[in-house]
């Protein structure tokens, strides 16, 4: 697999670096790398060197050029992995998500020659628990995940991070796959990271616990489930709703600890 990251000759000018970041992400990586492969002139895979699983020899194996970095925020090691890529073009992906066949084709079509576009915006289908979750508010969502190294630069906090483009941007038709969670385990497992550090957000944006908080919960599963008709996914969407709830009310719960 050493050389399936590299692209058919000529086919992109200015060739395309695909960056991701990881961390213990043995498990979806490989499909990751594999999704892109054939596209990319370069793969770049920064490490958080708290890694301690195989990741870095799964990148390494396909053929990935692999630097370490503790992680400090994800706009921070999104942007150092950004500095690493050499390319005109960069495509910016997490270790849980996968370039459809489709979508290969039209990043193809769409760089292979002059474009006045800084940047594309890609659309995301979410998939858990083995469906694709089309309503609760996850229909329609999209992420700028493709454009020119030199328009543009990650901002953001520790939680969630942004990207800055100079220039126009334009939207793709075909999807990135987001396997956001394997399972109810792996969604547990991630809960308390993510919600520890969207209560140190709250906090230092100068947020405060209120009483009413607590009814975030409820309002939250509500709207997923009913309003935005999150129930039309069946077992899959419930789940998802009720974790969602819980997610946004555990931050608010860990907001009061940290008071």
């Amino acid at each position: 697999m050493a050389n399936s990251s590299r692209s058919p000759a000529g086919a992109i000018p200015g060739g395309l670096s695909v960056s991701l970041i990881a961390r213990d992400e043995e498990r979806d990586l490989g499909e990751a790398l594999d999704s892109v492969g054939g596209i990319a002139d370069e793969i770049i895979v920064l490490v958080d060197e708290r890694s301690r699983d195989r990741t870095e020899e799964i990148a390494r194996g396909r053929g990935a050029r692999v630097s370490l970095r503790r992680f400090d925020t994800f706009a921070g090691q999104k942007q150092a992995a950004l500095d690493l890529c050499g390319s005109r073009w960069v495509l910016s992906l997490d270790a849980d998500e996968r370039l459809s066949p489709a979508l290969r084709g039209e990043i193809l079509r769409g760089l292979n020659g002059e474009t006045r576009f800084a940047g594309f915006d890609i659309p995301f289908h979410i998939h858990f628990m083995g469906r694709r979750l089309r309503f609760g508010g996850l229909g329609s969502e999209s992420h700028l995940r493709l454009f020119r190294r030199d328009s543009a630069r990650f901002t953001g906090g520790r939680l969630h991070e942004g990207l800055e483009v100079s220039g126009p941007v334009a939207r793709l038709t075909h999807p990135i796959i987001h396997q956001s969670y394997r399972d109810l385990a792996d969604y547990l497992r991630k809960l308390d990271l993510y919600t520890s550090l969207g209560a140190q957000k709250l906090k230092a944006s100068g947020r405060r616990f209120r009483p009413w908080h607590h009814l975030v919960l409820p309002w939250e599963f509500f709207s997923r489930a009913v309003l935005r008709l999150g129930l039309l996914d069946g077992h899959a969407g419930l789940i998802w709703a009720a974790l969602s709830a819980y997610h946004a009310w555990l931050k608010y719960a860990k907001l009061k600890e940290l008071e």
